[in-house]
């Protein structure tokens, strides 16, 4: 995702005044949208604070370090549809995004990634739509992460809706490469670029291997345990 992650309270029910001219319908059904959005984020980081405390209480350890969230703009939004070549609408947005409202999970090792998404996946109100493991079938670039998306209720006055959400789970070196390389791929003019790029390729076989190696210590230790 090309949008910073961040922890701060975002007002949804601010929007462009040229919204209507970025999609059809009105500005309300657009904010409305977007708290509906806020609210599935809401519930997945609950889902994923409750989890969290669960393992430290059994197993005496934390496996989420910390959570980011981001909810996309309205100009990203549409930028992404045009992309798409998508009919700018708020129903077009439902329908063909997926990473609208975005969790990020970062975790210390790798077993907790892939522990976490199935704790996730067993919950009778959550349905997995789609699984991208980029750890397993890393990008070209190197770049590692565990993608979800998700739908989860999210309950109104007046009945519930079912709300998708990408997640990204990944261990704290995935996420150092990544946010470099999102600096990297963002800035204008970077010069001997191409190097740039190979040097973090490299970088990023180096950070696998020592997630790897790091994972078979903490084995080691809980087997002496």
């Amino acid at each position: 995702m090309s949008d910073q992650f961040m922890m701060a309270h975002q007002d949804y029910s601010m929007v462009p005044e040229d919204l209507n001219n970025m999609f059809e319908g009105s500005v309300g059904e657009f904010s409305y949208m977007m708290m509906m959005y806020s609210g599935a984020i809401r519930e997945v980081k609950t889902k994923l604070q409750v989890l969290n405390d669960e393992l430290s209480l059994t197993r005496n350890r934390n496996p989420i370090e910390f959570i980011e969230t981001r909810i996309k703009t309205a100009e990203s939004i549409a930028n992404k549809l045009k992309k798409k070549e998508m009919p700018l609408s708020v129903s077009s947005v439902r329908e063909n995004l997926n990473d609208v409202a975005g969790v990020r999970v970062i975790c210390a090792f790798l077993d907790d990634i892939y522990q976490i998404a199935s704790m996730l996946e067993a919950q009778d109100d959550v349905t997995i739509v789609k699984t991208k493991d980029y750890i397993k079938k890393p990008k070209k670039n190197g770049y590692r992460s565990l993608h979800l998306i998700v739908e989860v209720p999210v309950f109104f006055s007046n009945g519930k809706e079912r709300v998708r959400v990408e997640i990204q789970i990944r261990t704290i070196a995935m996420d150092f490469w990544a946010s470099l390389e999102h600096s990297v791929k963002y800035k204008k003019n970077v010069k001997d670029a191409e190097n740039i790029v190979w040097e973090l390729r490299a970088c990023a076989d180096v950070i696998n291997r020592t997630d790897i190696h790091m994972q078979s210590i903490r084995d080691k230790i809980a087997y002496i345990e």
